[in-house]
């Protein structure tokens, strides 16, 4: 079947990798060679997040303590690597998901599969439509969300926009949810919704940015099979992740480059405290250098050429598709219809891979909305979200708290914990004051989604996040599911592997934070 004029003989240039669905060119070279680690992550060495969890009691208590799945899963033996964190993020989400709370427990790993749907995170979907099931989920609404509550499909939209643009969330998008009806939304069950979607947009960010591989024996459970789509596939490894691109193991790759980048950054933060402790830079000043840094991350961008058109540039080409969906037997997920897309921007084709849907598109509608900066060229200008006008600890925290009991405190505790988390320590340096360059890493992620701190000096991001660390944070944080071990390990590439899932942790919660504050001062708005 041809459609938008794309010829039949065009798919014989293409292979689609049985594996992970995705398709690729034939006349690229291609060596396959063995992933780094077949542990829990794809980025970081078996050994050492083994050793972690070995030597560490605590983080079995935790997790027969907390443990939602009942077992210690790949996402939870990273973050192993902080067990101070772990079980702050252990108890928030296992409230989240078990305890009393406003939404039936199917509610909750539903809506977790729609949030992770918008990253194409199967990992996590395949976790939640296990404990969906097993919380006594009905099976046809794994069909797609044609075959759920209307109330549920509702929730459609502000998951888009908090996943992806929350800055356009409004007081009428609340009314809309819980205005009177048959289908409507309390204000309580949408708050828990709200915190429930805003965590695994954010949980997929981890999961992308430290490579968490997909569990070894995907399980299978009332007869449903699920997702099976590996993100790390080996077609990546030939392709991008390959052990040989910038690995820190078994090599002296860049050693020098990079003692040389860990030098400098401590010069830098050196000068950087004696110039604050010299001299204040002014409100004007500071505002500038705000809206210099906003403007300046429309420019960050992957280093791959199909990373760097923004999703309102692409138009796709239609090259085969099947005639109709696959029969489907009693007690079995339908699988909708994959359609390869050949991506074009201006007239001029991609060289790189190619697009296929996938079966997590059964649980999202409007696939194509993405991320775009909140800064962006030629439209007219967003006003700037003022933290201090609408701040977690003295407006969100107060709201979800009275809203959702309890899960104020948690929340907070995990945003304070992965905050103030420090070893005082830079790679092979001791005795490190990092307050000013975790500080720099969560206020980067606001700033991207137009959040701005009048007493910070965003002048700092600049001079303590090159541009590669820019280019990775982006990513992980703005379209997580584009992540590569190239990306992993082109910053920083003396530091300890547990230094750089802290700053995945950072970076999810920063994230989480920002989508939340956005949400609930539409609440706010709605109840004032």
């Amino acid at each position: 079947m041809n459609r938008g004029g794309g010829s039949p003989s065009a798919a014989a240039n293409y292979l689609l990798c049985t594996n992970c669905r995705k398709v690729l060119r034939k006349d690229k070279r291609i060596r396959v060679s063995q992933p780094l680690t077949r542990g829990p992550s794809a980025f970081i060495p078996e050994k050492e997040v083994v050793q972690a969890n070995t030597v560490d009691e605590r983080t079995n208590f935790l997790v027969e303590e907390y443990s939602t799945s009942g077992r210690l899963d790949n996402i939870t033996q990273v973050m192993s690597l902080h067990t101070q964190y772990l079980e702050s993020f252990l108890r928030s989400q296992f409230y989240m998901l078990r305890m009393d709370g406003p939404l039936p427990l199917p509610y909750r790993h539903y809506i977790a599969i729609m949030a992770a749907a918008r990253h194409q995170c199967s990992y996590l979907i395949n976790m939640h439509v296990d404990e969906f099931l097993k919380t006594g989920g009905i099976a046809e609404w794994l069909n797609g969300l044609e075959y759920v509550p209307q109330r549920l499909k509702n929730l459609n939209e502000i998951n888009k926009l908090l996943a992806h643009r929350p800055w356009l969330i409004t007081k009428e998008h609340i009314q809309k949810l819980v205005k009177t009806g048959e289908n409507n939304w309390s204000l309580p069950e949408l708050v828990h919704a709200v915190v429930l979607l805003a965590h695994y947009h954010a949980l997929a960010s981890f999961v992308f940015g430290s490579g968490i591989n997909p569990e070894r024996d995907p399980e299978i459970s009332n007869g449903f099979r699920l997702i099976s789509v590996n993100n790390f596939c080996v077609c990546d490894l030939a392709n991008d992740n390959n052990i040989e691109n910038a690995s820190l193991s078994g090599s002296n790759f860049g050693i020098v480059d990079s003692l040389s980048e860990l030098e400098a950054l401590m010069e830098r933060m050196k000068r950087l405290q004696e110039e604050r402790e010299d001299e204040e830079a002014s409100q004007e000043e500071m505002s500038t250098r705000f809206e210099k840094e906003k403007k300046e991350s429309l420019f960050v961008v992957s280093g791959d050429t199909f990373h760097s058109f923004p999703h309102s540039e692409w138009s796709f080409t239609f090259i085969s598709s099947p005639s109709s969906h696959p029969t489907s037997s009693p007690g079995e997920i339908k699988t909708k219809p994959k359609e390869w897309l050949s991506c074009t921007s201006g007239g001029q084709d991609f060289e790189d891979d190619m697009i296929i849907t996938s079966d997590v598109s059964r649980y999202i509608e409007d696939p194509g909305f993405g991320y775009e900066d909140f800064a962006r060229r030629g439209e007219e200008h967003l006003p700037t979200f003022r933290a201090q006008d609408y701040t977690w600890e003295n407006h969100g925290f107060s709201l979800v708290n009275r809203l959702y009991s309890d899960i104020g405190h948690l929340l907070d505790e995990k945003f304070r914990m992965v905050y103030n988390l420090t070893y005082n320590t830079m790679a092979t340096h001791e005795d490190v004051d990092t307050t000013m360059l975790r500080r720099a890493l969560f206020n980067y992620v606001h700033c991207m989604f137009g959040i701005r701190y009048d007493d910070y000096d965003y002048g700092e991001v600049n001079q303590l996040l090159e541009r590669s660390l820019k280019v990775y944070i982006k990513t992980v944080t703005c379209y997580p599911e584009r992540t590569t071990k190239r990306m992993y390990d082109s910053y920083w590439r003396q530091f300890k592997h547990s230094e750089k899932v802290h700053v995945n942790l950072l970076l999810m919660e920063a994230r989480m934070q920002a989508e939340l504050l956005y949400a609930l001062r539409a609440i706010t708005r709605h109840l004032t």
